[in-house]
């Protein structure tokens, strides 16, 4: 499967957001190949969003927002976890879209060695379980996935309906719908919040 060019990226970001679940993403690291599909996403933008981290404009943390579209942006937070955005828009537009969860495929047991957990829908549920499952941390802030050998996207493909909601663990912007997940996957995130509506399968 081929991996995503920078026009995918270069775009509104609630719709990259609907369109990352079903795909690939993989890490190479330490000698691994890891590779997962993308079952829940969380679009953030700029002056619109008041949930964003680029809400009040550029600062140091957020320079990559507002930078070009298709790159990594990596933060640490609350004390323990990282967590993996990849940036859309164009630039000078500031927009990113949060990877929730992800579906393990290739580089399991890795995965589990990483994490220290053997059940396998406990994996990866959940932006911070996924990043340290697939060694990702503030080394790949910046990381350009249109390009890189260590971090990228690849096409894919899904079955199931998506899900749109409000975001998860904000108290600003709840009424914006840009949460999406694969309806019924087993590896979505343990928050649910109500199917404000559902978009067509690809």
């Amino acid at each position: 499967m081929a991996r995503l060019a920078r026009s995918f990226f270069s775009r509104y970001t609630p719709d990259v957001a609907g369109d990352l679940l079903g795909r690939v993403l993989v890490r190479e690291v330490g000698g691994s190949v890891l590779t997962a599909r993308i079952v829940e996403t969380e679009a953030y933008r700029g002056a619109d969003d008041p949930a964003s981290h680029s809400y009040r404009g550029m600062t140091k943390r957020t320079t990559v927002m507002f930078g070009e579209a298709g790159h990594a942006y990596v933060y640490f937070t609350y004390g323990n976890h990282y967590c993996l955005n990849l940036t859309a828009e164009t630039e000078g537009v500031p927009g990113a879209v949060l990877i929730r969860a992800v579906e393990p495929l290739k580089g399991i047991e890795e995965m589990r060695r990483r994490r220290g957990v053997e059940e396998l829908t406990n994996l990866t549920s959940g932006p911070g379980k996924l990043t340290k499952a697939m060694g990702i941390d503030l080394r790949l802030n910046g990381e350009d996935v249109v390009k890189s050998k260590e971090l990228f996207v690849r096409d894919g493909h899904r079955t199931e309906e998506v899900a749109v909601s409000a975001r998860i663990g904000i108290s600003s912007g709840q009424d914006k719908l840009w949460r999406y997940y694969l309806e019924g996957n087993a590896f979505v995130s343990g928050a649910r919040t109500h199917n404000y509506r559902t978009r067509e399968s690809r």
